[in-house]
């Protein structure tokens, strides 16, 4: 079994998708405070200027704008950066896309937007950058999904859906891509202070600021282990009440959110 990958800055790039806004955006100016040059990706290219303009003298961010659900825009930003600025060696694959849905009135749209962007947008980056690191031997992958992925939450039926596959798909890969010297991690967040959480109108427990969810995505990756997860204390929680009986958990889940009236844990397109 092979030593896990675990990214340097002397040893390559960092890719970030998703780094408009959020998560990406802070995670990004993160990995540069720590010394890596960041490619970052999204759709809006004004917002990758600003953002690279930001940490002039402080670091370095790169913009390779794409769309997460254009998988030929995705595999020619990698090789772009590649031959631009050399080897992603840290990629993290954080684009998403959070909208609450009816459990009684199906919109068909927002579940396969939902999922063209969540799951089959991470399916495209991981095409793009994972054979590159597996034929170079090195490489490390953080998926951000979320701790919606646990199970059900009201009004999270398409993104928390879209979250398990992640969720499930790191699992999978990491039996194949570990051994390939491509160390696979999990991302899952709970609530975080981000523009999407700001409209929120129900309680949001242990919810962090962004700032403070970024250092602790960048200690995982420096760390051993399959999941970095966190506010802990939340994360515990919900793993505890998954491992319940579903009668009970649906009761007690529906009992502490009021059911259809709040939204689970998540974010807007990023």
């Amino acid at each position: 079994m092979s030593i896990p990958c675990r990214a340097r800055p002397q040893d390559g790039i960092a890719w970030v998708t998703g780094a408009s806004s959020g998560i990406g955006r802070a995670a990004a100016l993160e990995l540069a405070r720590r010394g890596y040059t960041v490619a970052v990706t999204a759709r809006r290219a004004p917002e990758l200027a600003a953002l690279a303009n930001e940490v002039k003298g402080r670091g370095r961010i790169v913009p390779a704008p794409a769309d997460v659900t254009d998988a030929e825009s995705l595999r020619a930003a990698v090789e772009a950066v590649e031959a631009a600025h050399g080897p992603i060696v840290l990629a993290f694959l954080n684009a998403g896309l959070y909208v609450p849905v009816s459990g009684t009135d199906i919109d068909v749209s927002v579940y396969r937007r939902t999922f063209d962007v969540n799951v089959m947008g991470t399916v495209h980056a991981l095409a793009a950058v994972l054979p590159r690191m597996a034929a170079r031997g090195r490489g490390q992958i953080g998926i951000n999904a979320s701790v919606a992925g646990y199970g059900g939450l009201p009004r999270a039926a398409a993104y928390g859906a879209s979250k398990a596959a992640l969720i499930n798909m790191a699992q999978a890969l990491s039996f194949d891509a570990n051994p390939a010297g491509v160390t696979i991690q999990v991302v899952n967040p709970g609530f975080v202070e981000t523009p999407a959480t700001s409209v929120n109108e129900f309680p949001m427990p242990f919810i962090i600021p962004v700032d403070e969810a970024a250092r602790r995505v960048a200690d995982g990756f420096e760390k051993s282990g399959f999941e970095i997860t966190f506010p802990r204390r939340f994360a515990y929680i919900l793993k505890a009440l998954n491992l319940l009986p579903y009668r009970a958990y649906l009761a007690l889940v529906g009992r502490s959110t009021g059911g259809a009236s709040s939204d689970g844990p998540g974010s807007s397109t990023r």
